[in-house]
């Protein structure tokens, strides 16, 4: 069994050469095909044909187009002529014929959180002005924490006073106390 866990190799085969005659001869062929190419293009535009030299005057696209699509079509695609009419071409767009000025169209979820950050400042604008009810429940408990505030704070009041009246009564029976 071979290294490494390779199955069995191509040692046993006949190795086969390209002769350089043939390999020549396949060279002459391909600069004849290319050849034979620039003639049909060059002789189209040389011989006048007026309806081809005027469909490449008026509308270059066109033959950009063509020529895309041309390319596109590789493999299989080139063999067998699709007629799906769902199948949209997707066409390139030149930097000149982007339209950056014109509206923008937004995405859902774009157009759904603008909306939902809409509605936040409005909620917020209402609550700041009170005219939510979490904003009249707001205030009715700070309305109760204040009561509830004053009024401790007279209390505190209220027993400091007697407070100091209880020690200068103290101090006042102490002094007549002394001075018997």
């Amino acid at each position: 069994m071979p290294k490494g866990g390779r199955k069995g190799g191509h040692k046993g085969r006949v190795r086969q050469y390209t002769s350089p005659e043939e390999i020549d001869a396949q060279l002459q062929a391909e600069k004849q095909k290319a050849s034979e190419d620039e003639q049909e293009e060059g002789g189209d535009g040389a011989s006048g044909d007026p309806k081809k030299e005027k469909k490449s005057l008026d509308s270059d696209e066109s033959e950009d187009e063509d020529d895309d699509y041309q390319q596109k079509r590789k493999g299989v695609e080139g063999l067998i002529d699709i007629e799906n009419p769902n199948r949209v071409a997707q066409t390139t767009k030149k930097v000149t014929q982007l339209d950056l000025d014109g509206p923008k169209e937004l995405s859902r979820r774009e157009g759904e959180e603008i909306e939902k950050q809409k509605a936040k400042e409005r909620y917020m604008k209402m609550h700041l002005a009170g005219k939510t009810e979490q904003a009249k429940a707001d205030l009715a408990r700070l309305a109760i924490i204040r009561k509830q505030r004053e009024e401790a704070a007279r209390k505190k009041e209220e027993e400091r006073k007697a407070k100091d009246d209880a020690t200068l009564s103290g101090k006042r029976v102490q002094s007549l106390s002394l001075n018997k």
